[in-house]
């Protein structure tokens, strides 16, 4: 590969990020508060193509030496991020992995109201767990994220966490009992309503807690634009 096709490879692979982070691919790898990094670095990327370009012509022979066939492995990243969007990670990710709830430093007053209040679903986790239900006060809530079961056929409504990006992906799990559809299919989104129960249980992964929410009602609804990130009221 020669400084020319490098200089293509780089433009291509900065190209093709600055195209994710314009859209919403980039939420298929990275949280949302990483879209500024994510168009610096392909900004870098096609300025750097440039510069060996204008390098190369400004070289007294005119051209380079053969650089090693190697190289060429630039370019898997490109086609990687053209050709294949990969799904956000899901149920067979969510039940062989241990829930990632942690105890909040504290919680906010919600908000007051007569209607169902919505809530993040690992706010809602957290609240069940470590403040006993005390903040929800009984109120008809709506949570939302998509099926799992466990393998004993226990459904859970999940949402996937980052700290990062989606290979550091970790599961918030919350039981659901009461009135739940009949046939559940795992990795499809639900928008539940329902209320708090003591009920709980420990995840087989780590042994860490996992809160049940009584369900009054559940309807599929289609997967959100960032299946990862959630706002947090806790």
């Amino acid at each position: 590969m020669n400084r020319q096709a490098q200089a293509a490879v780089l433009f291509l692979l900065g190209a093709s990020l600055l195209h994710a982070g314009v859209t919403d691919l980039y939420l298929r790898y990275v949280k949302a508060g990483l879209r500024p990094m994510v168009l610096l670095a392909g900004a870098v990327l096609i300025a750097a193509a440039l510069a060996t370009v204008w390098y190369e012509r400004r070289r007294p022979d005119g051209h380079g030496h053969p650089e090693p066939h190697i190289s060429w492995l630039l370019a898997l990243p490109v086609l990687a991020l053209i050709l294949v969007a990969p799904p956000a990670l899901g149920s067979y990710s969510a039940v062989r992995t241990g829930t990632a709830l942690q105890q909040p430093y504290g919680f906010t007053k919600l908000p007051q109201g007569d209607g169902p209040l919505r809530l993040a679903l690992a706010d809602y986790a957290g609240r069940a767990v470590y403040d006993k239900g005390r903040s929800l006060g009984g109120r008809q809530l709506k949570i939302t994220g998509f099926v799992a079961l466990d393998r004993d056929g226990t459904p859970y409504l999940v949402r996937m966490t980052l700290n990062c990006c989606a290979a550091d992906a970790q599961p918030v799990k919350v039981g659901l009992v009461g009135h739940i559809p009949p046939v559940l299919q795992p990795d499809t989104w639900l928008e539940v309503t329902g209320t708090y129960t003591a009920r709980r249980t420990h995840d087989r992964v780590n042994d860490g807690p996992i809160p049940f929410i009584q369900v009054s009602e559940a309807r599929p609804v289609a997967q959100p634009r960032d299946p990862y990130d959630e706002t947090w009221n806790s």
